[in-house]
């Protein structure tokens, strides 16, 4: 369209007819480049390798859960818990007799055995009186020969009294005779007869003497006399006393717990430190009370500490299950009965006793923590442990000894005269 035609149409007032783009010619596009076939194949590849990780995925959880439940359903009854705790003997080392620390013989985390010094207490008041009681046994031998000696000297007063009284008998009889005669006086008569009677009391009081003398030591020798058993008695009370200045301990083990000093001036059942003895610990499980019901002495128990984990395994048994509840013996039992209750899962506890083996291979601590694991498959042992006596180190008593019996028969030995 022209100018001119654009002209008359605008004078004519009416509208121009729209205008239609012109079309560019198809030579000036610019086609796009053709895909390469590699990148189109990519997202392919991927899709289809997720889709096979997916599966092989899917298939290993199937795989290991149809192997687990397998496994649970399969394997022997059981009961275990993490509630556990290695236990085992504290034992106390007190003072039997008050006494002066003098020397520290051992301390903490040291291993001793049994019979080892520990302790050492001022022996000088205990070694005075164990001298005075000695002493004390040598006048007791004594005064046992002196009563003998009163035994032999009342009988030669009984003999002297009898040859007394057999010439008092026979001066009577001739005067008598020789009264009938004339020959002696009443008066010397009555006299002769006055004797008579003197020498018969003096031989009832010689026999008086002797039986007196007699009493203290008939039946009896000198060793079984009871003034020297009262003497031989205080002689070991004395050495028993001096020989608890020497502390020494009772079983073997590891110290623990010592808080006395040296110096220190402690009383009698002070106590000065512990003993852990560390061969023959056991473990305490407090398992629910919902997991007594299968749980027999005898059954095999593995145990896994915390301090060695899954790399050491530990081997026991049940010993027996505990008489009630943790909460039963606490210090302050929940009282039931009140409006205020509330029903809580009780824990009891269950001894486990350790194989002596394995715990000298592996030491574990008292109070360590522990997961076991009851096998409940064998339920044939007893539910209540019999009554064996517990296993346990025996103390030997401190009497003195033989030492202090054979200063007894010295002592005694030598107040006879006898010598050594």
């Amino acid at each position: 369209m022209t100018d001119t035609t654009e002209g008359a149409l605008k004078a004519r007032g009416e509208k121009l007819p729209p205008v239609e783009p012109k079309a560019e010619p198809e030579t000036t596009r610019a086609a796009p480049p053709p895909a390469p076939p590699a990148a189109a194949a990519a997202p392919a590849t991927k899709s289809r390798a997720r889709k096979i990780g997916f599966l092989i995925l899917g298939a290993v959880v199937l795989i290991g859960a149809i192997i687990y439940a397998v496994l649970v359903f399969t394997a022997p009854p059981s009961e275990e818990t993490d509630d556990a705790y290695v236990g085992g003997n504290i034992v106390a080392v007190t003072a039997r007799d008050g006494g002066t620390v003098l020397a520290l013989h051992a301390d903490n985390t040291q291993q001793v055995t049994q019979g080892a010094p520990l302790i050492d207490l001022d022996p000088a008041t205990t070694d005075v009186q164990l001298a005075a009681a000695e002493a004390a046994l040598g006048r007791a031998v004594r005064a046992v020969r002196s009563n003998n000696a009163q035994v032999d000297e009342a009988g030669a007063e009984i003999a002297q009294a009898q040859a007394e009284l057999s010439r008092a008998q026979n001066d009577y009889s001739r005067r008598r005779g020789a009264a009938a005669d004339g020959a002696v006086s009443g008066e010397e008569v009555s006299h002769a007869g006055d004797a008579v009677t003197t020498a018969r009391a003096s031989l009832n009081l010689a026999r008086a003497k002797q039986a007196q003398a007699a009493s203290t030591v008939a039946g009896t020798s000198v060793y079984n006399n009871p003034q020297v058993l009262a003497a031989i008695a205080d002689v070991r009370q004395a050495a028993i006393n001096s020989s608890h200045m020497r502390i020494v301990a009772p079983v073997s083990g590891v110290i623990a717990q010592r808080t006395v000093q040296l110096g220190q001036k402690v009383a009698a059942g002070t106590p000065l430190m512990a003993v852990v003895p560390l061969d023959s610990l056991w473990i305490d499980a407090n398992f629910r009370e919902t997991q007594l019901q299968h749980l027999r002495v005898g059954q095999p128990v593995t145990i896994h500490a915390d301090v060695y984990g899954n790399d050491v395994t530990y081997h026991g048994k049940v010993l027996g299950l505990g008489a009630g509840s943790g909460s039963a013996f606490s210090l302050l039992p929940p009282q039931n009965a009140s409006g205020n209750w509330i029903k809580i899962v009780q824990r009891v506890p269950v001894r486990i006793a350790l194989d002596p083996a394995e715990l000298k291979k592996n030491p574990l601590r008292v109070g360590l923590s522990v997961d076991v694991k009851v096998a409940t498959s064998d339920r044939s042992g007893p539910m209540v442990a019999g009554s064996s006596p517990p296993a346990g180190a025996v103390q030997r008593s401190l009497d003195g000894g033989p030492q202090i019996e054979a200063r007894i028969r010295q002592i005694i030995a030598e107040n006879l005269g006898r010598g050594r």
